[in-house]
């Protein structure tokens, strides 16, 4: 399975590699007979199908009744509107990464420089949400961190704030998938989005990175859903499916959000086990049709 982080390399080199398999699988079915109630808007993240061709995935979900997909990179934006699917959560190429991000002061004239190249690219398209990272601590204590992330993000949000995007930051665990990440509690992310006081910037709350290193997942929504700008899912422990083996009980999860009043995206970013495309995509439907509210 493709990482996030050896996804990000493949996009700062411009490419991602595509599956030589012909469209066999899920996307050759009958459309899902199960109708979306529309209180959640459902997205999954490409890098999780990475073998599967884009052009196949998007028909896939559409055939689920999935109308967005979740980071992408400007190369890859007109496969994907010209399904009609919208990139719910965008990358961009360059100095982006998850572990040497805007808490590192040496990192900022790199990612100011693609952040500014690449926030009129997401406008452009009718995107809103462009991701970003704190990376990592390198020895740095918190209030370090909140300083020079602070720093770095101030000069590039007025840009931000000018084109109508939204810079998200992602919480990710640090106990076990991104070891010595900083942002890796919903208080530090918030302390930031209070810092930086822009509607402009808000963060990524991911499910399963943050039972893996807090739980509490509920009453942590509930408190900071304004500062909340986008979720991803995942089973725990493993990052897999969303089933019963696994702790998070996602319906109750899901309409905590909705009590919110939150209106994006819910993205699916969990690693499918299945053998087959066609056992993957089968799992994907699931996971939806269980956080479908």
């Amino acid at each position: 399975m493709h990482s996030r982080r050896n996804m990000l390399k493949t996009l700062a080199a411009g490419s991602v590699a595509a599956s030589l398999s012909p469209l066999t699988t899920f996307a050759n079915e009958e459309k899902s007979m199960y109708k979306l109630k529309g209180n959640i808007n459902h997205s999954v993240c490409q890098w999780t199908f990475g073998k599967v061709p884009l052009e196949e995935l998007c028909v896939t979900v559409k055939k689920m009744g999935l109308n967005a997909i979740d980071l992408l990179a400007p190369k890859d934006w007109p496969v994907i509107q010209k399904h009609g699917i919208t990139c719910s959560m965008c990358y961009i190429p360059g100095k982006v990464s998850l572990v040497d991000g805007f808490a590192g002061t040496e990192f900022h004239a790199g990612l100011i420089k693609d952040y500014e190249e690449g926030i009129p690219l997401v406008a452009k398209a009718g995107y809103k949400n462009l991701i970003c990272f704190s990376g990592n601590r390198r020895g740095m204590d918190d209030e370090t961190g909140l300083k020079n992330c602070v720093e770095g993000l101030k000069k590039i949000l007025p840009l931000a704030e000018k084109h109508k995007v939204v810079l998200v930051m992602e919480l990710l665990n640090s106990k076990v998938d991104h070891k010595d990440y900083m942002c890796d509690h919903t208080a530090w992310g918030v302390e930031l989005c209070k810092r930086l006081g822009s509607e402009n910037f808000k963060l990524l709350y991911d499910i399963y990175h943050m039972q893996v290193d807090e739980g509490n997942v509920i009453a942590n929504i509930k408190a900071n859903h304004q500062y909340i700008a986008h979720y991803h899912t995942a089973g725990v422990p493993g990052r897999h499916e969303l089933n019963d083996k696994q702790e998070l009980y996602y319906p109750a999860i899901m309409n905590a959000i909705l009590e919110t009043g939150f209106k994006g995206h819910v993205a699916q970013e969990f690693i499918p086990t299945g053998k087959t495309d066609q056992e993957r995509f089968k799992a994907l439907e699931q996971a939806v049709q269980i956080c479908d509210v």
